[in-house]
């Protein structure tokens, strides 16, 4: 079958190259990898500060809103009372809703970010 030298040189080449061709997909697979990690940390990272810096800032709206309803409510225990309602109420709305504002958008971003083609 292999009658002569040139088929065997032939076939050592081809081994040869697919063997680099290999080497090459792994190494672009990892840059690939690191690429789409990094976008999804640093999204991490941006989304953890905006909500650390969203909460300081509810926090003070809410100290505010509390001492503005005082006067209202005839004082300010009562005040912080139906500013503790307001807070069990979103998070009601948001435990309630948690698939169209967390999950829905979280699966949506992870499943453009790794499985479409960065190259397009």
């Amino acid at each position: 079958m292999f009658g002569n030298d040139k088929s065997i040189e032939n076939f050592q080449q081809l081994f040869f190259e697919f063997k680099k061709y290999l080497e090459f997909q792994k190494e672009y697979a990892k840059l690939e990898l690191t690429e789409k990690l990094t976008i999804l940390f640093s999204t991490l990272i941006m989304v953890l500060i905006l909500i650390i810096l969203g909460m300081v800032a509810l926090f003070y709206l809410f100290f505010t809103l509390a001492y503005i309803l005082e006067p209202f409510v005839g004082g300010l225990m009562a005040s912080f009372a139906i500013i503790a309602g307001i807070n069990l109420a979103i998070i009601a709305i948001i435990v309630i809703f948690r698939k169209r504002l967390i999950i829905s958008p979280l699966v949506n971003f992870l499943a453009n970010l790794f499985l479409t083609d960065s190259n397009k």
